[in-house]
């Protein structure tokens, strides 16, 4: 027996295997450079990084540095250095399975003066919510779901609802996406309108839609509104258009003024009519009305990410089959409920509130470049924190990054965008890079005194 174990401890520590280890780990890591260029991190991760294949090479690359700390064994001093070495590695390994398992590492959005406490990370959920009065909505399923390398064919993905199987029945990782709305008979869905504001300076083009008959809808141009739903009695100290529909067909429209002396104009709109808001010279004219419509994407495969594309479904429903992209909702309509489908990124509730209160863009001179940006951002002490690119947030053991922005069509910033990091694995990284660099410098600083106690002294010949 004990021949055997040290048989086993002899191949496992062999030099062979390691260089056989070294090679395969080399090989996963250039497949993984080349997927993430061609893709993005999140398909290498899933092609290669978090794949059976990387983690056991990785256990492998433990096993055989455990396997050949075993059989020095009686340790010695000169055994120190190498000792400290391998330890090291393998306490980095550590450190980056504890980070895998249990850290985040995900983005918050701000709007101007707006709170978040949601974290939105990589991974996907789908969740369906029924009712059976149109208001008041349950949960019937939620799941972590990802989609990306799943064979719709071996695989199905079904839930079972009142009326029929909901099935997921195709995946686009990278999808550009266009929005259509549609005329739609279901009384229940909301009503919409096309418009045009004109002037010559500004050409607007643009729908409105409500969430369900009723609800209102809104567009906010900054100097001037424009609602789909019922005007209110008097003004709000806005430059306001209240589009409602009526009985005959037709679009009532009621337009409200910054200066609330000044009369509401009403009026009544049919398809290409058109009337002067009295703002700015402009036009208004309504293009389309549907009574009762409904949104539709369509969706064109595309071979790798842009910033335009985003991932995507096709589900099938009642016999019909329909798109919805990642952080989109989408309603399906029977004759005794309706279900509303959302496939999201998760959100992770971090425990606490943070107000942005300011943002800044530095410019790049005689261009609209960002140079620079940064955000100001109060914690729930109370305290105004500067997070830059260079100077991030720590607060409550999360780090806060300023990552990115969005701007208007104006180029004005309409929110700031955050990096949000929590590594429980790092002091174990830092740890097992100490303990590693400390060998190899105790390593060559051994072998540079033997080699000096072995070279011959001056005179002794």
């Amino acid at each position: 027996m004990n021949k055997a174990y040290k048989k086993i401890i002899k191949t496992l520590a062999s030099l062979q295997l390691a260089v056989v280890i070294i090679i395969a780990i080399a090989v996963l890591t250039a497949w993984g450079t080349i997927v993430e260029a061609q893709y993005d991190a999140a398909a290498a991760a899933k092609i290669v990084y978090k794949t059976g294949w990387m983690f056991t090479a990785l256990g492998a690359l433990s096993v055989s540095l455990i396997a050949v700390m075993v059989d020095r064994w009686p340790w010695k001093s000169r055994h120190v250095p190498f000792l400290l070495a391998h330890i090291g590695i393998l306490i980095l390994l550590l450190g980056s399975a504890v980070t895998m398992k249990y850290g985040l590492d995900g983005s918050m959005r701000f709007g101007m003066n707006e709170k978040n406490r949601f974290v939105v990370i990589p991974e996907t959920e789908l969740t369906v919510w029924s009712s059976f009065d149109g208001d008041r909505f349950s949960k019937v399923y939620e799941k972590n779901i990802d989609f990306f390398q799943n064979d719709f064919k071996k695989n199905p993905f079904e839930v079972d609802l009142l009326e029929d199987k909901f099935k997921v029945v195709a995946y686009m990782p990278y999808a550009l996406p266009s929005r259509q709305i549609q005329e739609e008979k279901n009384a229940r869905s909301g009503s919409a309108v096309r418009f045009q504001l004109k002037n010559d300076r500004v050409n607007v083009n643009e729908w409105l839609l409500q969430p369900k008959q009723g609800q209102p809808a809104s567009q906010n141009f900054g100097p001037a509104q424009v609602h789909l739903a019922e005007p209110p009695e008097k003004s709000r100290g806005l430059n306001e258009i209240f589009l409602t529909p009526n009985k005959k067909g037709k679009v009532n429209y009621a337009v409200f003024f910054h200066d609330p002396k000044r009369k509401v104009l009403r009026g009544e709109l049919g398809e290409g009519d058109s009337f002067a808001p009295g703002w700015m010279g402009l036009e208004f004219t309504l293009l389309r009305f549907f009574p009762s419509a409904r949104e539709v994407w369509d969706f064109r495969e595309m071979k790798s990410p842009t910033p335009l594309t985003t991932a995507a479904i096709r589900v099938q429903f009642m016999k019909q089959d329909q798109w919805v992209q990642v952080n989109d909702v989408l309603k399906l309509f029977t004759d005794n409920a309706v279900y509303i489908i959302s496939y999201a990124n998760k959100r992770i509730d971090i425990g606490f509130d943070l107000l942005l209160k300011e943002f800044e863009v530095g410019r790049y001179q005689g261009t609209m470049r960002a140079a620079s940006y940064q955000s100001v951002v109060t914690t729930p002490d109370g305290k105004d924190t500067l997070i830059s690119m260079n100077e991030p947030l720590k607060y409550d053991g999360l780090t806060f990054y300023q990552a990115s922005f969005q701007e208007g069509p104006d180029g004005v910033p309409t929110a700031s965008i955050l990096s949000v990091n929590f590594d429980p694995g790092r002091w174990l990284k830092y740890l097992g890079s100490l303990i590693l660099s400390l060998g190899v410098v105790w390593l060559f600083y051994n072998k540079r005194k033997a080699a000096r106690a072995q070279a011959p002294k001056v005179g002794s010949l």
